[in-house]
């Protein structure tokens, strides 16, 4: 996976914008970039996104912008010169996708149909888009094309918002999801930088899904740690579980029976702990790789941070409900 790519599955939402004004984009991008998406397609429907590609790369290098609509091969030339790192087509054009492959451009055509994914898939592509996303079948619709394409990765456009992101990259099959929502015209035309700001916090909330599972508490001793259980559980009613190493009152305190680093631990659950580990590495939270627990299929299923917060370490899991 190279550097764009790590960028676009680890934040795990791609803003799609429409520029009318090439003003707007520089400022446009830094609200993104504020909210925590680095990253943005500007798509090619108007006279202004050329020069709004070529305004964000030159002036707000922290962003890694991309072209969309791309439809011709004209087009993606001039995306490229402009500064565009990644180019999308909503469908699958043979011609543009050749050329794309023929000179190392990172693209990612439009395929909703078992013959588009497999004609992607046979110029050495194993990233595509799913648009338009909710009209063509949604998520369902996705993971019946994985059936026969298991090594395909899918960014679903069209349709997607906060209430059903989460439910698509809950799918190990999903790359990342394109949205709009976060970058409506009205609130570009209007300058809305801080709700747009707001918006792209949120959008990144809910893509990785972050969702305190347990608190764990360090003792000295295993008298201790009961001692203080049997405290809580006559304080709040709570069943204790008496383990090897921890003692559990109800389903999120755990209170271990030996001294560790610090005061103990918090545990969150996220949709997907490989993107996480990797969004909080941009971020400065270096995980600890000699924590890290993947399943069969090399997927993480636990990892600590290095850094401490308040004294707490930091552990990511999978959210509970994804056993169930």
């Amino acid at each position: 996976m190279n550097n764009v790519e790590e960028l676009i599955y680890t934040s795990g939402i791609m803003p799609v914008i429409k520029i009318d004004r090439a003003q707007d984009a520089v400022p446009l991008c830094r609200a993104l970039a504020d909210g925590g998406l680095a990253l943005a397609e500007i798509t090619l429907r108007t006279s202004a996104a050329i020069e709004a590609i070529a305004r964000v790369t030159a002036e707000l290098p922290v962003m890694t912008v991309g072209a969309g609509t791309v439809t011709c091969i004209e087009q993606a030339q001039a995306a490229l010169k402009a500064g565009a790192l990644f180019l999308v087509s909503p469908g699958f054009n043979p011609e543009v996708v050749k050329w794309c492959v023929n000179n190392n451009v990172l693209i990612y055509p439009g395929c909703t149909t078992a013959s588009e994914v497999e004609a992607a898939m046979n110029l050495g592509l194993r990233i595509v888009k799913f648009f338009p996303a909710e009209q063509s079948g949604g998520l369902e619709k996705i993971k019946a094309l994985c059936g026969p394409y298991p090594a395909m990765y899918f960014m679903p456009t069209g349709g997607i918002n906060l209430k059903n992101m989460a439910d698509y990259l809950l799918s190990p099959r999903i790359f990342a999801c394109g949205g709009s929502f976060m970058v409506k015209d009205d609130l570009v035309s209007g300058g809305y930088w801080v709700e747009i700001s707001a918006l792209a916090r949120q959008a990144v909330a809910v893509a990785h899904g972050f969702e305190l599972v347990s608190v764990g508490l360090y003792f000295d001793s295993a008298a201790q740690a009961i001692e203080a259980a049997d405290e809580l559980a006559g304080l709040t009613g709570h069943k204790i579980q008496d383990g090897q190493s921890v003692v559990s009152v109800g389903s999120g305190v755990e209170l271990v029976k030996s001294s560790g680093l610090g005061k103990g631990y918090l545990t969150y659950g996220v949709l997907n702990v490989d993107r996480s580990v990797g969004y909080l590495k941009r971020r400065g939270f270096e995980p600890d790789e000699g924590t890290i627990r993947r399943d069969s299929e090399g997927r993480i299923m636990f990892a600590s941070l290095k850094r401490s917060i308040g004294g707490f370490g930091v552990h990511l899991q999978p959210q509970p409900q994804q056993h169930r």
